[in-house]
């Protein structure tokens, strides 16, 4: 099995600054494409960021500029660095990666449990 867990969230002002972790872990071979997925209350879950193995990026518009994804591979681990918060930020935030638990087994999307980040004065 694998398991992706989260932490950094929290409550931050506006214009406060927060930085998520998810580390993967459990029977993995390899990993594609690692990312942060977001949800605020009564919308639908949204694309943040993404970053593949080799390092290439994309993000959201609404947060370019703003927030800067990483990752280890040798920690399997990525790292999602948000700036200039902003009230609409907030939500869950979810980590999703593609994993490939043996040579011979295809990708497999594997989801955290999400981190609540609330931007409020």
């Amino acid at each position: 099995q694998v398991q992706l867990v989260e932490s950094g969230g929290g409550l931050v002002q506006p214009g406060g600054s927060l930085r998520l972790s998810c580390a993967a872990s459990g029977s993995i071979f390899s990993i594609n494409a690692m990312g942060w997925y977001r949800q605020a209350p009564g919308k639908q879950r949204e694309l943040v960021a993404t970053i593949t193995d080799g390092g290439s990026t994309n993000l959201s518009d609404s947060v370019k500029g703003r927030f800067t994804i990483s990752r280890d591979n040798a920690k399997n681990t990525v790292y999602l660095q948000m700036n200039s918060l902003k009230p609409e930020d907030t939500a869950v935030y979810y980590c999703n990666s593609k994993v490939r638990r043996s040579k011979w087994s295809p990708y497999d999307n594997y989801w955290g449990q999400g981190t609540q980040v609330i931007v409020s004065s």
